[in-house]
């Protein structure tokens, strides 16, 4: 039997990564295609309602457009910070990550708020009809979205606002980014159909 030889030396290969190439970005794809999933229930549920009633959406008025245009208004302008603080982290560049972080948290914010005040302008209650419910459970599903993403947008400034900045945080930013990104393909369908469906269904 031979000698088995010398271990490799394996010190000098890189501790982490950025894309596929890490554990943690396949674990945010399986989270968002697990969420995507959920999310396309709610809304073949809506559909499944709207084609069972020609009167859809129930008597209710559509939603008011003010609150859910500057949503989509905020979703789009947060691709912007978000893809910066990607390609910043890629160069592990702290300075400028920790400031789009924080611009990122702040729109964040300020989507919160938003949504809250869209939900206001439904005109219709959760409880009123079935319309209002598949409404209200369609706009909660993605309000988890929203508020998963800001509580890891926070946790991640959190780490670079302190010190905790080692390489592998600077993969997590560009996690961060990949779930902005999913936010806002998850919110154009929903927009779609809760905001526009009811204004031009005609069975």
């Amino acid at each position: 039997m031979s000698e088995p030889g010398p271990a490799a030396d394996m010190s000098a290969l890189p501790k982490y990564a950025f894309g596929s190439r890490m554990t943690t970005w396949w674990g945010s794809i399986l989270l968002i295609v697990m969420e995507s999933a959920a999310l396309a229930y709610a809304c073949g549920s809506y559909l499944y309602l709207a084609l069972l009633n020609p009167d859809w959406p129930l008597s209710a008025p559509p939603p008011d457009l003010l609150w859910g245009n500057l949503m989509t208004v905020l979703m789009f302008a947060s691709l912007v910070p978000a893809t910066m603080a990607k390609k910043y982290a890629q160069r592990e560049d702290k300075r400028k990550v920790q400031i789009l972080l924080v611009v990122l948290c702040t729109m964040g914010t300020i989507a919160c708020v938003i949504r809250g005040f869209e939900f206001g302008a439904l005109n219709v209650r959760w409880d009123t009809n079935a319309y209002g419910s598949v409404v209200w459970f369609i706009l909660v599903v993605h309000t988890t979205h929203i508020v998963a993403d800001l509580i890891d947008t926070f946790f991640v400034t959190a780490l670079f606002l302190t010190g905790h900045t080692s390489g592998k945080r600077f993969s997590a930013v560009e996690d961060d980014a990949v779930f902005v990104y999913f936010v806002l393909a998850a919110w154009l369908p929903v927009y779609g159909l809760i905001y526009w469906f009811p204004r031009v269904w005609s069975p």
